[in-house]
């Protein structure tokens, strides 16, 4: 293994490392301990089950994909593929995938690129869910958005940016546009791949189907989001915040192994624009990223033992 798939794999994790250390000096272990005892874990487990639930969905989803090209896989070894795929994505940032891939290549007899394929179009929908939600987000919280940036900046400074912003998409898009060659044509292709892969869902027999279950996904990741803040007594927090605060969460799993560290700190900062004190959103953070990582370890950990014996009694 080379330096850079070493540091690509130690970075985010030391990264993580000095975000626990911040975190905690946000609010004490004895505290958070404190917190985690008096939680209320039924809506901690009804947001579990909303988690379980995106997972199956995602799992049932991906037969929509593969049908077209021939492959009906098993429901279980779809399921466990994914479940096995967000257990690996904690100990090596984007290795789920290739991992999820190699597992119905092994057990489907799907052949690696056509199902890693599948993976990249599930990706680009989801990419396309998470920027919805943040379309939607932008127009529920407008007013609230406004007065934050007019607050800290003023009109003229806001406009300038606003303006600068245009003018840079404008200018970046052109170069795009006409590049050739170098950074330009791969930009031009990645978004060239998102865009057809976008469009191909449309193409797709069950395409009504797809897209429910990709609905699905992303309403049942939010709705384990808001039903966990109610696990912590006196914790209030507004319809606006919630779409923000999961928002900056997902963002901070993609730039950690599963949101180490970072999660709580990203989700008490989201939290913090709307007045919420520090102390308890910094424990709904950790609370919320436990349990949904104590939901992968234990679920992704029975699914990599259970599917050579659930395998070996289909033969």
């Amino acid at each position: 293994m080379n330096i850079k798939k070493i540091l690509k794999i130690l970075l985010p994790l030391i990264l993580g490392g000095i975000l626990v250390w911040y975190s905690l000096s946000k609010v004490s272990p004895e505290t958070l301990v404190q917190y985690f005892k008096n939680a209320n874990y039924w809506w901690i487990s009804l947001g579990l089950f909303f988690g379980i639930l995106s997972h199956l969905s995602r799992a049932y989803r991906w037969k929509y994909l593969l049908e077209p090209m021939g492959y009906t896989p098993d429901f279980g070894n779809s399921t466990m593929a994914v479940l096995v795929a967000y257990l690996v994505n904690y100990a090596v940032p984007r290795a789920g995938e290739v991992s999820r891939a190699a597992v119905m290549a092994n057990y489907e007899d799907i052949p690696f690129e056509k199902g890693f394929g599948t993976i990249v179009a599930e990706r680009i929908a989801d990419l396309i869910m998470m920027l919805l939600i943040i379309c939607v987000t932008l127009f529920v919280q407008f007013d609230f958005i406004f007065e934050l940036l007019t607050a800290n900046f003023s009109p003229v400074k806001v406009g300038g940016i606003i303006a600068a912003v245009v003018l840079g998409f404008f200018v970046f898009s052109q170069y795009v546009k006409k590049a050739k060659t170098g950074v330009g044509l791969k930009i031009k292709s990645f978004i060239g791949g998102l865009i057809e892969g976008a469009t191909s869902i449309f193409k797709m027999k069950d395409k009504w189907s797809f897209i429910f279950h990709t609905v699905f996904i992303w309403l049942m990741y939010v709705a384990m989001f808001w039903a966990t803040i109610p696990a912590i007594d006196n914790l209030e927090v507004p319809f606006g915040a919630v779409l923000i605060g999961f928002i900056a969460g997902g963002f901070s799993i993609a730039a950690t192994n599963g949101g180490i560290g970072l999660y709580p700190v990203a989700v008490a900062g989201a939290f913090a624009l709307f007045g919420i004190a520090e102390e308890p959103a910094n424990a709904f953070g950790w609370i919320m990223w436990t349990a949904q990582t104590a939901m992968i370890i234990v679920f992704g950990g029975l699914a990599f033992a259970v599917l050579p014996v659930y395998n070996k009694a289909k033969e």
